[in-house]
């Protein structure tokens, strides 16, 4: 299962080329990112931290009114990390393909923690592999 957030375009995400600026795209990662694990009724409140990116651009955007999707998905759950994937999209045009490692984090302690159990079975629920396919969990 895939989680989609809709993205507002904002006119300052434009630059001088007149197409949203390729840092802007972290920002998009990181609202469906919060979307999905910190709403209210999620478990990720304890907290978490980003120890990696990869961005692959594959399509100018342009300032518009409506949304762009930007679709997420995890592909590896590990002890102390897991990693997430997105496409910043429309129906058909894949503008951007992103990755994120996320390490779940003790702000009172001030380093990584494990993945609690309740973690662990909300973030399988979005597993797919890198092609898709669902079922990609490691230990």
């Amino acid at each position: 299962m895939r989680h989609t957030y809709p993205c507002p375009l904002r006119w300052a995400d434009m630059d001088a080329y007149g197409h949203v600026n390729n840092v802007v795209f972290l920002r998009y990662l990181e609202e469906a990112r919060v979307d999905l694990l910190f709403r209210p009724d999620q478990v990720f409140r304890r907290g978490s931290v980003v120890a990696r990116h990869e961005i692959d651009y594959k399509r100018q955007l342009v300032h518009r009114h409506t949304p762009v999707d930007v679709e997420l998905w995890v592909t590896e759950i590990r002890a102390a990390s897991f990693t997430l994937a997105y496409e910043v999209k429309d129906a058909d045009l894949v503008y951007v393909r992103a990755s994120t490692v996320v390490v779940p984090y003790d702000f009172e302690a001030a380093r990584p923690r494990r993945l609690t159990p309740d973690e662990r079975a909300f973030l399988e629920k979005y597993t797919e592999d890198a092609t898709g396919a669902e079922g990609a969990v490691a230990a």
